[in-house]
């Protein structure tokens, strides 16, 4: 999922930036051919407009003009005259010369409009195929025409569209290369990145899975030997002839104003509250005691209560599960359940281990 996430985030930001930049490096490339062509009809048809004003005969300017401007049908642009009737008198080829030009082919400016790079750029991407035809209107456009004067000539700037076209795809085809091999780059790096980190942080958690299959394991075994010893438990009390005098067998208890004497077998556990200490019994009825946890916990048979906490003395014929809770505490469940979290610290942990194995 990462790797087809970079992917796609990589695919959408470089179709927008490959865009972008050929749409920039066209337009620049448009501008500059577009100032050089206006400049260049311009100063032709000021030093034509010059050269009649010398009274040199136009057939002859003609000539001139015509042996100046063969050969001269660059990959980019050129320079042709028409007549005011549109008829091409002076071309780089001249074939054409002689031919009406015609105008649903060319786009035509004069000199002094506003022909912008954009309009021009809009103009090519509306052309969706570059004809093979060799007519003049067909390979180029006249981006500008200019006014010869002392004469009835019009200058024409042309633009070979078909080579700016070739171009603009040059840039495409150069863009397109860059970004791909600068996409298998990043996502091949991302691709080995990941894995390393990504190896690193799987052999942490397996070591992480294994310490908690141990704990697991440590678990089960200790629920299993709980399970173990309150049923050996059960068969001692079946014989209460051989419980030690020293331990109490009953403790005295009341509820409200009436006291209730509760066998130490019947005790799952006990707990203080606001000062009060609570005797619970396995058939869940509770009855408080006036006596305080310490010197309950002195008289209880130490081999069947455990003193968990500040807060619960548990019967291990109570407890129903141990599980691990937080840094290395226990956490103890019985039956009937308590309202109360009774939580084993840490340092009482260990204890708590050895009181279940003795």
């Amino acid at each position: 999922m990462t790797f087809l996430s970079i992917t796609i985030i990589y695919g959408i930001v470089a179709s927008l930036a490959f865009h972008y930049l050929v749409k920039q490096s066209s337009l620049k490339l448009l501008e500059t051919h577009l100032v050089f062509s206006k400049k260049e009809a311009k100063s032709f048809s000021t030093l034509l407009s010059h050269q009649l004003s010398q009274n040199i005969a136009k057939d002859t300017l003609i000539d001139n003009i015509q042996k100046s401007l063969n050969g001269t049908d660059f990959e980019m642009g050129f320079l042709s005259i028409y007549d005011w009737s549109g008829k091409v008198i002076a071309h780089p080829d001249i074939k054409n010369v002689g031919l009406l030009a015609s105008s649903n082919n060319s786009y035509v400016s004069s000199v002094n409009d506003d022909l912008t790079p954009k309009a021009f750029y809009d103009l090519l991407n509306a052309e969706n195929d570059i004809s093979n035809t060799e007519t003049i209107e067909k390979q180029s456009k006249v981006i500008a025409l200019s006014s010869i004067q002392n004469s009835d000539w019009i200058l024409a700037a042309h633009l070979r569209t078909d080579n700016i076209k070739s171009q603009v795809g040059d840039f495409k085809n150069q863009f397109l290369i860059v970004f791909i091999v600068m996409g298998l780059f990043i996502i091949i790096a991302a691709v080995v990145i990941l894995r390393i980190f990504g190896s690193s942080y799987e052999k942490t958690l397996e070591l992480k899975n294994e310490k908690l299959e141990d704990e697991v394991i440590n678990l089960s075994k200790l629920n299993r030997a709980i399970g173990e010893y309150q049923q050996k438990v059960s068969e001692e009390n079946t014989n209460t002839a051989e419980e030690s005098s020293a331990s109490k067998k009953r403790l005295l208890t009341y509820v409200r104003n009436e006291l209730v004497p509760v066998s130490t077998d019947d005790i799952a556990y006990i707990y203080t509250e606001n000062t009060i200490t609570y005797v619970v019994c396995n058939d869940k009825k509770r009855s408080a005691s006036n006596q305080s946890l310490d010197e309950l916990s002195a008289q209880l048979d130490e081999s069947f209560f455990f003193r968990a906490n500040r807060q619960f003395i548990i019967s291990i014929a109570s407890i129903e599960k141990i599980v691990k809770y937080g840094n290395n505490q226990l956490k103890i469940l019985v039956t009937p359940d308590s309202e109360s979290s009774i939580i084993i610290s840490k340092n009482k942990a260990a204890q708590f281990k050895q009181w279940l194995n003795t």
